[in-house]
């Protein structure tokens, strides 16, 4: 089995370079989905407030968002909580997909959180700042929350040295998919 990491900055493509990746040879797994799901989970909301000293689990999203803002060092406990949680479903997806040729990974922190050695393959997804926030904004996004998001990442430059190929996806859809299937023919 061959696991592919796909990786990028905020607002890059990952998603939709994994998208096009996994849907001609495997499945996918998606940390930014865990996460949506543990945002569901109402064990976990509660659990999560209780952490943070928020009071109204209703709203949870917006009210973390918007302390987020204030207090950018709340990623870092936000983190803290929330990636072994997302590290334990990356673990059952891999052995339930053990048997399959190839298996794909979204992950954005997969560099920050020093998880290259589980992947034979990283694909780092590059888009100039400028794009990424355009692309976040029109996700209802904000530019503050992006500057924090952003930050906390590592650059382009230092995460580059850690993946075996390098896609920048700044034009259309067509060009990057023609360029993740180049990449996808020297694996299959």
């Amino acid at each position: 089995m061959k696991k592919i990491g796909i990786t990028g900055s905020i607002a890059s493509g990952k998603t939709t370079a994994s998208k096009i990746l996994s849907g001609r040879k495997g499945s996918l797994f998606s940390a930014d989905l865990v996460v949506k799901n543990l945002y569901r989970n109402q064990i976990f909301k509660k659990k999560l407030a209780k952490k943070l000293n928020i009071d109204n689990t209703k709203n949870l999203k917006n009210i973390l968002k918007e302390k987020l803002v204030r207090n950018g060092h709340l990623v870092n406990k936000l983190e803290k909580i929330i990636h072994p949680l997302v590290r334990k479903e990356m673990s059952k997806f891999s052995k339930k997909n053990k048997k399959r040729k190839m298996i794909f990974f979204e992950i954005p922190l997969l560099v920050e959180s020093n998880l290259m050695k589980n992947f034979d393959v990283i694909i780092f997804i590059k888009a100039k700042k400028s794009i990424r926030l355009k692309r976040f904004k029109s996700k209802g996004g904000d530019k503050k929350l992006f500057k924090i998001l952003d930050k906390k990442q590592l650059s382009a430059h230092k995460k580059i040295n850690f993946c075996d190929h390098i896609v920048v996806n700044e034009k259309n859809i067509k060009i990057l998919k023609k360029k993740l299937l180049y990449i996808l023919k020297k694996y299959e």
